[in-house]
């Protein structure tokens, strides 16, 4: 993100006083890139917020036109899955002039990433999510035009002649084509990278779309046994990724259920208001049965009783 900011600075604030956009309650790190950019160049942040009968895609259409200069987007909302329509808003932001950098750390491996049809400018990752790869290990795509930009450091091991040690002290100041330039200091990381190759094979090996049909199968099981306990998702099935899912949680039911969650041996994750639920591949029937059943207790210990359905 930050060498997103830095080749995009020109893009926003200044005389034309072009805004970032982002959205409401979106993972902090990219917000608080473009926060440093606004406090840098003047320019001034718009957020898109979702409200009653409106996807995050239109909440970012409805914002998105020539006052903006950069557009911040995720695949997908991290708090509950909800999908952002990334051609959509590429092609708005084509005809606005505003650049277009997408947050894919919440589904990249898991769904399909529409490259073509979105054209985003700049594309990034974590590698230890829907990736499998291990901490420290992070990705960037970059388009083309911008491929000639300034990376962050100045490194060695990204210049033309670097794997030729006996002359590395024959400066080079051309960088190594496409890329490469914006690798970070000390890449190789020897003790992580063959982790990161392999899980890139089992992620490619597997197929993101038949991942994506799988997992959709257990986010739906998910959806249909906690409706029947009056808990409906946050998003409806239409609107959200096959590979998370959000449940809206009672205040008076939070500590309750961590507990229970516990004791069952789950892993999920209190995101905002809701239980973000996010299964891989290894998840069992039992896995959701357990869940399910961790959900109950909480619910019966919470003194207001469970939830009313939920509305967006």
């Amino acid at each position: 993100m930050a060498v997103a900011a830095r080749n995009l600075a020109d893009r926003v604030g200044g005389a034309g006083g072009r805004a970032v956009l982002v959205l409401d309650g979106e993972y902090p790190s990219g917000v608080l890139t473009w926060r440093r950019l606004a406090a840098d160049t003047g320019a001034p942040i718009v957020t898109a917020r979702r409200s009653e009968g409106r996807d995050w895609t239109d909440a970012v259409l409805d914002v998105l036109d020539e006052r903006v200069g950069i557009v911040s987007a995720p695949t997908v909302h991290w708090t509950d899955g909800a999908r952002v329509d990334l051609p959509r808003i590429g092609e708005r932001a084509r005809e606005v002039g505003a650049a277009l950098v997408v947050d894919a750390s919440q589904s990249l491996g898991a769904v399909p990433f529409p490259l073509d049809a979105a054209r985003p400018d700049l594309v990034v990752a974590v590698g230890y999510k829907w990736l499998l790869g291990p901490v420290g290990r992070g990705y960037l795509w970059v388009a083309p035009h911008l491929r000639d930009g300034r990376p962050l450091e100045e490194n060695w091991i990204v210049r033309t002649g670097a794997d030729d040690f006996a002359a590395l002290a024959d400066y080079s100041d051309e960088y190594m084509p496409g890329a490469r330039r914006f690798d970070q200091g000390q890449r190789s990381l020897p003790e992580v990278t063959p982790m990161a190759i392999a899980a890139l094979e089992q992620v490619l090996a597997w197929r993101p779309e038949r991942i994506a049909a799988a997992l959709a199968e257990v986010t739906g099981t998910l959806v249909r046994r906690l409706a029947e306990r009056g808990l409906d998702p946050t998003v409806p099935t239409a609107e959200r990724s096959p590979h998370i899912v959000g449940f809206p949680v009672p205040d008076a039911a939070r500590a309750g259920l961590l507990g229970a969650l516990e004791a069952n041996g789950c892993f999920a994750s209190l995101r905002g208001r809701s239980l973000r639920v996010a299964p891989h591949l290894h998840v069992t029937p039992d896995d959701v049965d357990r869940l399910v059943a961790s959900v109950d207790v909480a619910l019966r210990e919470t003194p207001a009783g469970r939830p009313p359905t939920a509305t967006r």
